[in-house]
């Protein structure tokens, strides 16, 4: 059939350079927005919730953007629209208008971009059709896109200051908007008996599916501590921007090697086995950087483990989505793993992290999170314990 033949460079690299462009986008957005409001001389509780507002949006538009795309089957299109929005508002950063103006522009930006992977791994699931190794070498551009931002995002402010922010973001976001454009028009066809979407209700009662949902909350939850804070963490211990950026870079350096090599390592345990070891790795990851954030070896060894429990950990979730919320689920499958994992999990750790470090310090806080991560890896270990009973095989 069709459908089940490998899919040519051509077909893929339109997928390769969104995903290059996207994490471009977010390689610099997210390390160094804080370091941007900080620079405004907002404090870090506000710095806190204007962070967090990326969090709130992945709470409602994903699966809003989700569902319109199963019910249409015009995933690129959206793509295209969101990306020309996302680009129009990122035109108020120029505008001084105080924390309450920032937060209205990030919440139409955010609106309109945390969907936007979730509906391209929809549009990509036919051409990959399980095929992890394939869809490791187009998602590896994506952390190659990202490396390159974070470190030159990384040098450029720690030499012109954080004042060029809002010029990095339109730039970053033309380019996303464009490869969008080059995407193939794919479109699927809605079936009348379809009209309305299958429902997710029977799925979501499945144990698997919940103790993989509580996991993902959890493992994605203890992560606030990275994406919303590392780069105020360090800051706060004196690293330079630019050690900063290379920390980041470290991360995504490894995050490359793994998609690139995912085909072979996959096959070696059970998805479900890699879920809790991905867990494991953050709780290591999280009580190390706390503990030991003066020990630039720790630091460097903690961002390693970046490969587990990022780009392992994202695969693995990708794969379970597939697996469980085929055909026209697909959509919505994708969006609830971005709702509940860096919607819900997101915006609940970097508020209550805000909290924590404005109050106790951020050492308490990344505490919290090597909890949070130990929980996580608990619902891991029993979604395996699942999976390994309905599929004893």
């Amino acid at each position: 059939m069709a459908s089940q033949e490998a899919p040519t460079g051509r077909q893929l690299a339109p997928f390769a350079a969104l995903s290059a462009t996207y994490f471009a986008h977010i390689g610099f957005f997210n390390p160094y927005l804080p370091l941007w409001l900080k620079d405004l001389g907002l404090p870090i509780v506000v710095i806190s919730l204007l962070a967090s507002v990326q969090s709130f949006t992945r709470v409602f538009a994903p699966y809003a953007w989700g569902a319109l795309s199963d019910h249409t089957g015009e995933r690129v299109r959206l793509l295209r629209f969101s990306a020309a929005v996302a680009l129009a508002s990122s035109a108020g950063l120029w505008v001084e208008g105080g924390a309450w103006w920032i937060g209205l522009v990030l919440l139409v930006l955010f609106t309109h971009t945390s969907s936007m992977m979730s509906l391209t791994e929809a549009a990509m699931a036919n051409l990959v059709a399980g095929d992890w190794g394939r869809y490791g070498k187009v998602r590896l551009w994506g952390s190659v896109g990202f490396m390159v931002t974070v470190f030159s995002a990384g040098a450029w402010f720690e030499r012109f200051g954080m004042g060029h922010f809002p010029a990095w973001t339109a730039l970053t976001l033309a380019g996303v908007l464009a490869c969008t454009l080059w995407l193939p028009d794919v479109r699927e066809k809605v079936h009348h008996s379809h009209a309305r979407g299958e429902p997710v209700g029977p799925v979501l009662r499945q144990p698997v599916v919940r103790w993989f949902f509580a996991s993902l909350l959890f493992h994605v939850m203890a992560h606030f501590a990275i994406y919303g804070f590392f780069s105020l963490f360090l800051d706060a211990r004196g690293y330079s921007k630019a050690m900063i950026g290379a920390l980041w870079a470290v991360s995504v350096v490894v995050e490359i090697a793994w998609f690139f090599s995912q085909g072979r390592l996959l096959r070696l345990l059970p998805m479900t086995r890699w879920l809790w070891i991905c867990g494991a790795a953050a709780v290591v990851r999280m009580a190390l950087t706390g503990a030991a954030a003066d020990w630039l070896v720790a630091l460097f060894l903690a961002q390693v483990l970046h490969a587990l429990t990022f780009a392992t950990h994202h695969t693995i979730c990708i794969a379970m989505v597939t697996r469980h919320f085929p055909g026209r689920l697909r959509g919505r499958g994708q969006a609830l793993f971005t709702v509940i994992g860096y919607g819900f999990g997101g915006v609940t750790g970097v508020v209550a992290g805000g909290a924590l470090a404005s109050r106790f310090g951020f050492e308490a806080m990344y505490g919290a999170a090597t909890a949070l991560a130990l929980a996580g890896t608990a619902c891991a270990w029993r979604t395996d314990r699942l999976e390994r009973r309905l599929a004893p095989a």
